[in-house]
């Protein structure tokens, strides 16, 4: 068992469908990473910047799993743009809060950043080389679906 996997308490045969993919993976990750570097910022803040940096954070985990839960390729990649969205309104979130000095330039988190760009893009461009409309369903019985699980 990973250090993922200890975190969720669950062996791989038990994670559903959504928890298996790296992207969200590399995504809550990120989330955690945005907790700690919001953390400091300026009591002022704690209202204003602070939860917005982290609500847009945890957009983007949770359209990916709900996207993934849906029934249809579109539906799936509807959640993803969202997921996508949330991504991009962090990332410039991210830059205000480093221009205002409300915390110290963090190296990993736009390392972070990049890493969910990059495979959430190959995620979308995965599912859009599919059948729009086509299912996503592993197999008729799951009502679950994924079509990266491992």
């Amino acid at each position: 068992m990973n250090s993922r996997d200890s975190a969720l308490g669950l062996r791989d045969s038990r994670l559903r469908p959504h928890q298996r993919l790296e992207v969200w993976q590399d995504a809550m990750d990120l989330v955690e990473a945005v907790y700690r570097f919001s953390s400091d910022f300026p009591d002022a803040e704690r209202f204003a910047l602070t939860v917005q940096i982290r609500r847009a954070a945890i957009s983007i985990p949770s359209n990916m799993a709900e996207g993934a839960a849906r029934h249809s390729t579109q539906e799936y990649l509807h959640f993803l743009s969202i997921a996508r969205g949330s991504l991009s309104e962090l990332d410039t979130q991210l830059q205000i809060a480093m221009r205002l000095g409300y915390a110290k330039p963090s190296q990993n988190l736009p390392d972070l950043v990049d890493r969910v760009f990059a495979t959430l893009n190959a995620l979308i461009k995965s599912l859009s080389a599919s059948k729009p409309n086509s299912s996503v369903l592993p197999n008729p019985k799951s009502r679950i679906p994924n079509p990266h699980a491992r």
